[in-house]
């Protein structure tokens, strides 16, 4: 598998495979993320945020869905979601088991709403959330939200969007995330799809800072330059 940048280590550990990024010194946080039905850990998005996070102190997991592990392309059956959930379960126990601090979850799309499944259904699963372009309903069919699970979790939680995004308008994600019962932020990005990848709209730094308040991280001085 290709990696875009020098920093990352590839991992294969078991049910875990994808690359990791860790900062100078002792990481101060963990995140583990992932990508989205038609994606791999690769993608853009994961990258920009692994980079940004980590020269911020944060060591980021980006890995590949069991779906993604299976095959190469296509995308996930509905019937092997709970192994999807299963492989977040074990990246974020691969990142507990290596460093101190707080470990985060989450992910772009359909990654993002598997690690909120995740989070639901075990509140000690993670101590935050970061949902990236969460798919609250297939587009153009509102009344098909993903919303039943969203009072189940009990842990802080960062959601992303852009105002072009057609799984979920802005009003309709603050609405589904005032369901969660924890602390939660809502970043609008303005003019952004749903891939939130444009380098003009900074989704990676906006994340970080936003998370930085929400989660209570102290990445000190460290810089994203």
């Amino acid at each position: 598998m290709p990696d875009s940048t020098h920093e990352a280590a590839y991992v294969a550990d078991g049910g875990v495979r994808g690359f990791l990024h860790l900062p100078d010194g002792n990481p101060v946080a963990s995140l583990a993320l992932t990508h989205g039905a038609g994606g791999n850990c690769t993608a853009k998005l994961l990258v920009d945020v692994a980079t940004a996070w980590s020269a911020r102190g944060i060591a980021v997991l980006r890995f590949d869905l069991a779906f993604r592990q299976a095959r190469e392309s296509g995308p996930p059956h509905p019937s092997k979601a709970p192994g999807d959930r299963d492989t977040v379960r074990e990246a974020v126990t691969y990142l507990r088991d290596r460093g101190p601090g707080p470990v985060l979850v989450g992910g772009h799309s359909y990654g993002g709403r598997q690690a909120s499944m995740a989070v639901s259904e075990d509140s000690d699963l993670a101590a935050g959330l970061l949902l990236l372009s969460y798919p609250l309903h297939p587009p153009g069919k509102p009344e098909k939200a993903r919303t039943a699970h969203l009072p189940d979790i009990a842990i802080p939680t960062l959601s992303v969007s852009g105002t072009k995004d057609p799984f979920g308008t802005p009003t309709e994600l603050r609405e589904a995330i005032g369901l969660i019962q924890a602390g939660t932020s809502f970043i609008e990005i303005t003019g952004a799809g749903h891939d939130l990848s444009a380098h003009k709209h900074h989704t990676a730094e906006r994340s970080l800072e936003a998370a930085v308040t929400l989660f209570g991280i102290d990445v000190g001085t460290a810089t994203t330059e």
